[in-house]
């Protein structure tokens, strides 16, 4: 494709533009249980509208924009508020979870090499549940991630074996409120006082549930201490643009005091053009996303969000309860937040995913790791509460289905072709084959994903992967 010889007409170029979407999945109805988080139509037009008036805006220079500055103040002011953070706290508004993360991995790392000069490794311990985003910060940051297996029933980090971990390199310990693959609150107050006792960062990841889980609390759900009010929690992530219904990316990291987040802010004066001075990753910020949250949080209100937390709630209830009469399927944990992840017994968890979609449903396929089985994620919004009795209908149909078809024939062939190999020394030729075998082929996926995710599901981590890089090379073809 190249530019265009001629400009299209406006019409032309929008008209384009929504036929794209032909394929999407139609969220606004509801019936959508990942990705967006939606608090209804005037929300959404209100936060577009703030949101398209500082598109233009640059958060690069606060001396040129310093309206932009003052709309992150108040921002990040607000959730520092809401979490509890103390007059001391400070923050920044990020792009989203991953950079807010991103910001506390490279804080700690900081922090741990100038008490230690000379330092070649640093560690963070953290829970198998903790969330993609710390490895992802690992890989670029040269930090070494930890894993430490949970406890097989609820979920939680297990505090004893992360102190176990422990050693002359741990500079930061994370826990998460909540999880998002099962949806529980870790120990934070135990991990609090493991932190205090080495003398370590603790991160709070409550990008997911940091903004929902206060009015959780308020309308009487088990909600364990997770903020800055526990002893030894020195930063907290928390997204806006999940249950906060800002538009993405808009996300908060706070620290509970100036001294942490000097750590964070990038400066460079060594090169010929303007001074750089970046208290997050991206030099250029649109004012958009920051617009956007401050309206919705304005417009929604304390009030607001209580009301549309309450429909989550109930909602959250009411599958739960749903769920549990149905032969074949089990929650995993106790969800302390609106997130629920169920697996499967003696059927194909991931054949329910298939058939949910069938009917109308997106509902979210996630694999098994360690202790945790292969099973499907639900992110509940305000509009599931609609939905709920059409929903447990067509997940039992679905369960029903789902018993009648093959499951774990490619898994088997798959977890026998590949057993004990080495994930790199795999070529591109032989991930292709891999490719071919699990059914992807092309720039497009199959509309029944089970065998392409019992396949995933029986690859070790690694080799998963090495597989998802491939098809991702494959995917984006320029």
């Amino acid at each position: 494709m190249r530019i265009p010889e001629q400009g299209l007409a406006a019409d032309e170029v929008l008209s384009r533009l929504e036929s794209y979407r032909a394929h999407d999945v139609t969220w606004r109805d509801g019936r959508t249980f990942a990705y967006v988080y939606d608090a209804g139509e005037e929300i959404e037009a209100l936060c577009k509208k703030a949101y398209v008036s500082y598109l233009s805006d640059n958060a690069l220079d606060p001396t040129a924009f310093p309206s932009l500055l003052r709309l992150e103040n108040e921002v990040v002011a607000m959730m520092a508020s809401h979490l509890n953070a103390g007059e001391a706290a400070v923050g920044s508004f990020t792009s989203g979870g991953t950079e807010s993360i991103f910001l506390a991995v490279k804080t700690a790392r900081d922090r741990f090499r100038s008490m230690h000069p000379g330092a070649t490794r640093v560690e963070m311990v953290l829970p198998d549940t903790a969330h993609a985003a710390f490895e992802k910060a690992a890989y670029y940051l040269d930090v070494v991630p930890v894993r430490v297996p949970v406890d097989s029933q609820s979920f939680e980090a297990d505090v004893p074996a992360m102190a176990a971990a422990v050693n002359e390199f741990t500079a930061l310990l994370v826990g998460s409120a909540t999880g998002y693959a099962h949806g529980v609150v870790d120990d934070i107050t135990a991990l609090g006082q493991l932190a205090l006792k080495h003398d370590l960062l603790l991160h709070v990841d409550g990008c997911i549930g940091g903004f929902l889980l206060p009015y959780f609390k308020r309308l009487g759900g088990v909600v364990p201490d997770f903020d800055f009010r526990v002893p030894g929690v020195t930063s907290m992530s928390v997204d806006l643009h999940k249950y906060g219904f800002a538009a993405k990316g808009a996300s908060v990291v706070l620290y509970k005091d100036p001294s942490l987040r000097r750590f964070q802010i990038y400066a460079c004066s060594t090169w010929s053009g303007y001074t750089i001075v970046n208290p997050t990753v991206q030099s250029t910020r649109s004012g958009g996303p920051m617009a956007g949250a401050w309206a919705v949080m304005h417009a929604i209100g304390d009030d607001g969000y209580l009301a549309l937390a309450r429909r989550m709630f109930d909602a959250t209830r009411r599958i739960l309860s749903g769920i549990r009469e149905i032969e074949g399927l089990k929650v995993l944990g106790e969800p302390h937040m609106n997130l629920v992840a169920v697996a499967g017994e003696g059927l194909g968890i991931f054949h329910v995913a298939d058939e949910m979609k069938a009917r109308g449903w997106f509902i979210q396929a996630q694999l098994g790791y360690r202790g945790s089985p292969a099973n499907f994620h639900l992110s509940i919004n305000p509009k599931s509460e609609q939905w709920v009795d059409a929903f447990l209908a067509d997940l039992r149909d679905s369960v029903e289905a789902a018993r009648k078809l093959p499951t774990g024939d490619s898994a088997e062939m798959v977890s026998q072709m590949f057993s004990g190999i080495d994930a790199s020394t795999l070529t591109p030729e032989m991930f292709q084959s891999l490719l071919q075998v699990a059914g992807i082929g092309g720039v497009s996926l199959p509309d029944r994903m089970a065998g392409i995710n019992e396949m995933l599901d029986a690859l070790p981590a690694k080799l998963r992967e090495k597989l998802l890089v491939e098809y991702v090379n494959q995917l984006y073809k320029i």
